[in-house]
C-alpha cells in the first residue's frame, strides 16, 4: 500500500476554495484535507486545485492492448493507466469497460477479467482506479451474468449502449473502418456483421431485459445511465427506468432533454479540446455555453481534462473556478463521493497542483498519497523533505 505524506502545509499558491482563487494555504494530514501549524512548502508561482474525478476513460485500452491482437498483462496495462492518470492531476477516475457483443477486449469474457485484474492491483494502486461497464442494450442473454459480476466486484456505476445501428451504417459507408473495428474484435468483419445481425434479433426482448437490470441497479445501490443518447426521444425512455445520467449526448436536442429532465449531462474534454467531435457529433463548447453540460470526462485522453478547463477559460465560456469544478466537484456530485471535487476541511486529501505560468500539472496528491511530481515543484518538495529530514536527525 502506498504510503500517506506526512503531514504538511502548503503555502504561497493561490487554491480554488468556496468557489474562487484565495491566497491561503493548505494542510494536509493522515489522507485529509486539515488545518494547523504544520511543516511547510512553498508553492508560490502555483495553483492548488482539487483533484481530478473522471467518470468515463478508456484510455486504459491502448495499455492493454496497443495494437489489435497484442495484448499485454492487465497488471501492466493497469499501473501504466494509474500513472498516466495522475501525471494529469486525476485522482478519481472510472475505466469504461464494455460489455459487448463485439467480444474481444470488450466482450464478457475480457470485462471479468479487466474486474478481477483491477481488484488485485488495488492494493498497490495510486490513483483511486474504478470501473464503469458499458453495457450494450442488446445483451439480453448476459443479463444474469453481468449482475453477478456487478455484486462480485462492487461495480458502482453502469451505461447502457447501442451501436448496432451505427455498425450497420458502417458496413454500408465506410466497410474499411468495420473492417478495422472487426479486427479489433478478434473477429473477421463476416463474423462481426453476423454477430450484429444475432444481437438485433434480441430487439423486442430488450425493453423488458434493461427494466430488470434497472431494478437490480436500485437494488445494489448501482448508478446507471446510457451513452451516445441520439435524441430527446431516446433520453427520456432512459431516464424513466432510472438511467438519470446522459453521457456523451450526440445531439442538442439529447441534451437538452436531459436538462429538463435534470439529467446530469457528461460530454468529452477531447471535444473541447479539438474544437469539436471526432465523430461529427454536437460540439462541446458550444453545448457548454448554452448551459447543456455539467460536467466533462477524459473520453480517450487523459491530457484533455485540465488542457479543456483552461480552453473553457480562453475562450471565455468559463472562469477558472467554474470550468475546474466540471472536471472536480460536478463529477463528484453526480456519482456521490462527497468527500472529494472540493478543498473543504476533512475531506480527502485529493489535490492537483498546477504551475501557474505554464499550465503544467506539477504534482498530483490522491488520498493524501503523492502520485506525482515534477518540474520546480519537485525541486521546491524535495528540497523541503531534506530539510525536515535533516531536523530529524
Amino acid at each position: 500500500m502506498p504510503q500517506l505524506l506526512q503531514p504538511l502545509r502548503f503555502t504561497g499558491a493561490q487554491i480554488l476554495r468556496d468557489g474562487e482563487m484565495q491566497r491561503r494555504s493548505l494542510s494536509v494530514a493522515e489522507g485529509r484535507i486539515t488545518k494547523g501549524p504544520l511543516p511547510e512548502v512553498d508553492l508560490s508561482g502555483y495553483l492548488i486545485l482539487p483533484g481530478i474525478v473522471d467518470l468515463h476513460g478508456d484510455a486504459f485500452e491502448r495499455h492493454v492492448s496497443p495494437r489489435p491482437g497484442a495484448l499485454f498483462d492487465l497488471a501492466v496495462g493497469l499501473a501504466a493507466t494509474d500513472r498516466e492518470a495522475a501525471a494529469n492531476g486525476v485522482t478519481t477516475a472510472w475505466l469504461a469497460q464494455g460489455w459487448s457483443w463485439e467480444g474481444g477486449h470488450r466482450g464478457p469474457d475480457h470485462a471479468e477479467a479487466v474486474m478481477a485484474a483491477l481488484d488485485d492491483y488495488r492494493p498497490r494502486m495510486l490513483t483511486d482506479l474504478r470501473l464503469q461497464i458499458r453495457c450494450e442494450t442488446h445483451m439480453v442473454e448476459s443479463g444474469a451474468r453481468l449482475l453477478d459480476a456487478v455484486r462480485r466486484h462492487a461495480i458502482g456505476y453502469v451505461v447502457f449502449n447501442n451501436h448496432l445501428d451505427e455498425v450497420a451504417e458502417l458496413a454500408r459507408t465506410r466497410p474499411d473502418l468495420l473492417h478495422h473495428w472487426a479486427r479489433q474484435a478478434g473477429r473477421s468483419p463476416e463474423d462481426y456483421l453476423a454477430q450484429v445481425a444475432e444481437a438485433q434479433a434480441r430487439a423486442p426482448e430488450v425493453p423488458r431485459h434493461l427494466c430488470r437490470l434497472a431494478d437490480a441497479f436500485d437494488e445494489m445501490g448501482v448508478l446507471y445511465g446510457s451513452h451516445d443518447d441520439p435524441d430527446g426521444e431516446t433520453r427520456e425512455r432512459f431516464s424513466m427506468i432510472g438511467a438519470r445520467i446522459a453521457e456523451f449526448p450526440t445531439t442538442r436536442r439529447a441534451a437538452a432533454a436531459a436538462k429538463a429532465m435534470n439529467d446530469p449531462v457528461l460530454l468529452g474534454a477531447p471535444n473541447v479540446l479539438r474544437g469539436g467531435s471526432q465523430a461529427g457529433n454536437a460540439c462541446a463548447a458550444d453545448l457548454i455555453a448554452q448551459g447543456l453540460c455539467d460536467a466533462l470526462v477524459s473520453d480517450y485522453y487523459y491530457p484533455a481534462l485540465p488542457h479543456a478547463a483552461w480552453t473553457l477559460v480562453d475562450l471565455g465560456l468559463a472562469s477558472l473556478p467554474r470550468a475546474w469544478a466540471m472536471i472536480s466537484e460536478k463529477p463528484a456530485e453526480i456519482l456521490r463521493l462527497p468527500d472529494r471535487g472540493r478543498l473543504d476541511l476533512g475531506r480527502r486529501a485529493d489535490l492537483c497542483v498546477v504551475n501557474a505560468e505554464t499550465r503544467a500539472v506539477e504534482m498530483t496528491i490522491s488520498g493524501g498519497r503523492l502520485t506525482y511530481l515534477a518540474g520546480e515543484a519537485a525541486h521546491r518538495f524535495a528540497h523541503r523533505i531534506h530539510s525536515l529530514d535533516m531536523a530529524a536527525e
